[in-house]
């Protein structure tokens, strides 16, 4: 048997191997190229985007230039120990907002980047991206029909932080929900009530907001006095009082304008109703409505004025029907 000899190449291949080369030079070459172009181009987007976010981010959290607490008192009428703290929770709230705002635009960023670059490289691959975007259109619709609670919760909770309705620390009024804010999502705000309790509200559900906690608020108080005593009197009473609690150390930070008399409220069967009130600072309300209660109380009793207290007509009827009497308290 003799040895067959091989041809070390095949002179037709040789012959086919150039051309075939040279057909699929773009395939093996050049798409991979340019989709390496495309996701380094996309990549460097997103660094520069994600870095311009940033820089938008810590210019919001920096604070005011030039602005001290003195041109702030001068300004506002409000004492330094005031003014550090809400000066603390504004920034707070501040960083909250432009953290999440921050958050929520990166993340856009690289979805929407994502999608593009998806689009670009499909497109060099030589897939058709009519039919993909007409099935990601009905998938996408049928979603948003399924979803659309969860998409209205983000909304809801994206225009809350960018309207800066309110934040943490904030005492709200969501409805059934009443207490102070402890955490502010873009689905979900967190509430926790008087008696100790946390909701959990979807920011989709909240269709009004009260919030105690912007800027001042108004401590009112209404006084009973007798019908025989003098009004005038009774204002000048309530006046020095409002007056002096405003000089006290312990409340000139808190108060933010003098006690306002508006005057008679009403006209019960017990006695004439007189309303004041005063500016306050956020969440002061409460505390200078009682202490000026109790201020009012004794100013009232130091000036010989009379609190009405009621007055009711009581009938004693004997055991043999015959002994009825009246007999008014007062």
């Amino acid at each position: 048997m003799s040895a067959r000899t091989i041809p070390a190449t095949d002179p037709h291949l040789a012959a086919e191997w150039p051309g075939w080369m040279r057909d699929h030079t773009t395939a093996l070459i050049g798409i991979p190229l340019r989709v390496a172009l495309i996701v380094v181009l996309l990549l460097v987007v997103r660094a520069v985007a994600k870095r311009a976010i940033t820089r938008v981010v810590q210019r919001v959290l920096e604070p005011a230039a030039g602005e001290t607490d003195r041109s702030r008192s001068r300004w506002s009428g409000r004492g330094p120990a005031v003014l550090h703290r809400d000066r603390s929770r504004a920034r707070q709230r501040r960083e909250q907002r432009a953290r999440t705002i921050g958050s929520v635009l990166s993340s856009a960023v690289t979805i929407v980047l994502f999608m593009i670059g998806v689009a670009m490289v499909l497109d060099q691959v030589g897939i058709a991206l009519g039919p993909l975007l007409a099935s990601a259109g009905v998938v996408g619709l049928a979603i948003g029909f399924g979803a659309q609670s969860l998409v209205a919760d983000y909304l809801s909770g994206l225009l809350i932080m960018i309207e800066d309705q309110y934040g943490v620390g904030d005492s709200v009024d969501l409805g059934e929900a009443v207490g102070e804010v402890e955490h502010v999502g873009l689905r979900l705000t967190h509430v926790r009530d008087l008696n100790g309790g946390l909701w959990h509200i979807r920011n989709g559900e909240i269709m009004r907001v009260r919030n105690d906690s912007q800027e001042w608020a108004r401590a009112v108080l209404d006084v009973a006095v007798a019908y025989d005593a003098n009004l005038d009197r009774v204002h000048q009473v309530l006046e020095d009082t409002g007056r002096a609690m405003r000089q006290d150390p312990a409340f000139e930070d808190v108060l933010l304008e003098d006690l306002s008399v508006w005057g008679v409220q009403s006209l019960d069967a017990d006695g004439v109703v007189v309303r004041l009130a005063v500016k306050t600072v956020p969440l002061q309300q409460w505390a200078v409505t009682r202490e000026l209660r109790h201020r009012v109380k004794e100013a009232l009793d130091e000036a010989g004025i009379d609190i009405p207290f009621p007055q009711r007509t009581v009938w004693v009827r004997g055991g043999d029907g015959e002994n009825d009497s009246a007999a008014a308290l007062r």
